[in-house]
């Protein structure tokens, strides 16, 4: 069945001179001809939309009969919608026809000839390849004057055109402004990671997990997510939920293969580092269980060195040099102490725990006994001493001192030589595990001095 009418087909045939037009063939040509008609239809309602108009004019199917290659309908171009009369021709038969304007012939000859339009054209240009905007007259002049990152971010308000020196007209930067699509998609996951007042949040923020996590179409948003990151984490210190929650939104966006999260590292580093030896992390009522935290935060910290210390050199470096910092500052927490030794055994390895963490021991002893002998600290103090140890024992695993495992002393004197090496707290618990490998490894420096 087909909605246009196949005796228009007929009565068109008969007017060319073909009377015997079969019914099958008239069939289907009244099937392609309302085909045709939906196809220019659809292209002409997308003009109608583009010029922010609710009524679809002429000049609307003139320029989708150009778009689809089609000589358009010449002595149509007019502003205001056709005018439609009908005519009966007795019975049940009806004739449409368009209402002609009656004018004047002396005042239309007489009347000024409007302007040509201009032919619609379409033209494109690369505003950045690769994150690198080519020198092009369309594109804004690169900042050469050593302005600051303020005055460059100030550029990107749209303003007037502008003039270079060689007379050409650019137009200013825009601000990158995202599809309806995936605005949506962005308050969707950004609403199912945080919300948990609705029904089934668990499940729905897993969802949202696994999605980020595989989604190819996500590169627009990754900047996006990166202040999403840096702001939840900087105005919700005190909420171990929404950190949590903020670190597994970046661990999923590490799992996905189609994003390139090199140029976002920088960015990533303080906000992972925030949670992993700041200062105040929830609230006192939470107890140990910012220590869950920090072991989160610290795991991710290997993910990014390991992806990404190749190709940003300095981030090993920096890193390390805040862990340091925190951990031997003896006005912070044992939870900030605890994470700054996860970061440098993160960051630098058995490398790093025997020349950042060992030399160091013997000065971090004394606010090691301090927090042992206040019974409101000496949990949180505990928990450094086993990651102490944990950073310890990859020096036995990596058997760095097993060559000088039969050069030990025996009994007090060894327990001296590690109190004198590492420290009371560290020299003791090192002894009492009785590991020669380990002891060896610690007093590495001592035996072969």
């Amino acid at each position: 069945m087909s909605v246009w009418n196949p005796d228009n087909i007929t009565d068109v045939a008969e007017s060319v001179g073909i009377h015997s037009l079969p019914k099958d063939v008239v069939d289907h040509l009244a099937r392609d001809v309302e085909y045709r008609i939906a196809q220019v239809l659809e292209e002409a309602l997308k003009f109608m939309r583009k010029g922010k108009r609710v009524t679809l004019g002429t000049q609307d199917i003139s320029h989708a009969l150009r778009l689809l290659d089609v000589e358009p309908l010449y002595g149509y171009e007019s502003t205001r919608p056709l005018r439609f009369g009908e005519a009966s021709l007795g019975g049940m038969e009806r004739l449409f026809y368009v209402e002609d304007e009656e004018v004047e012939f002396e005042k239309l000859v007489n009347s000024a000839l409007p302007k040509v339009p201009r032919e619609m054209s379409f033209t494109a240009h690369w505003l950045a390849v690769e994150g690198v905007q080519p020198s092009i007259p369309q594109n804004p002049m690169t900042n050469a004057d050593g302005r600051s990152q303020d005055q460059r971010s100030q550029d990107l308000i749209p303003k007037t055109s502008s003039s270079t020196s060689d007379g050409l007209s650019v137009k200013p930067a825009v601000k990158h402004v995202l599809s309806k699509e995936l605005q949506l998609y962005f308050e969707r996951i950004c609403a199912a990671i945080l919300d948990d007042t609705v029904p089934n949040h668990s499940d729905l923020r897993n969802a949202a997990y696994a999605s980020v996590r595989s989604d190819t179409g996500l590169s627009q948003l990754v900047p996006y997510f990166m202040h999403f990151i840096s702001d939840k984490i900087t105005h919700s210190l005190r909420s171990l939920t929404v950190l949590t929650h903020v670190l597994q939104l970046v661990a999923a966006l590490l799992d996905n293969p189609f994003l390139d999260l090199a140029p976002y590292v920088p960015s990533m580093i303080p906000a992972v580092l925030t949670c992993l030896i700041g200062r105040n992390l929830g609230t006192p009522a939470d107890g140990m269980a910012h220590f869950a935290l920090r072991n989160l935060a610290s795991s991710i910290l290997l993910r990014l060195l390991r992806k990404f210390g190749n190709k940003a050199k300095s981030l090993r470096p920096r890193a390390a040099k805040s862990a340091v910092k925190a951990w031997l500052d003896p006005s912070k927490p044992f939870g900030s102490h605890y994470g700054a030794v996860l970061a440098l055994t993160s960051i630098a390895g058995t490398d790093g725990v025997r020349s950042l963490i060992v030399p160091n021991l013997d000065v971090y002893d004394g606010i090691l006994r301090e927090g042992l002998a206040d019974d409101s600290r000496r949990e949180h103090a505990e928990a450094v001493v086993a990651a102490i140890m944990k950073a310890l024992q990859t020096l036995e695993e990596d058997g760095s001192g097993s060559h000088g495992a039969n050069g030990l002393p025996d009994g007090q004197a060894l327990r001296q030589k590690l109190v004198d090496a590492v420290g009371e707290v560290i020299g003791n618990r090192v002894f009492e595990t009785g590991g020669s490998a380990l002891i060896a490894a610690v007093l590495e420096k001592d035996l072969f001095a």
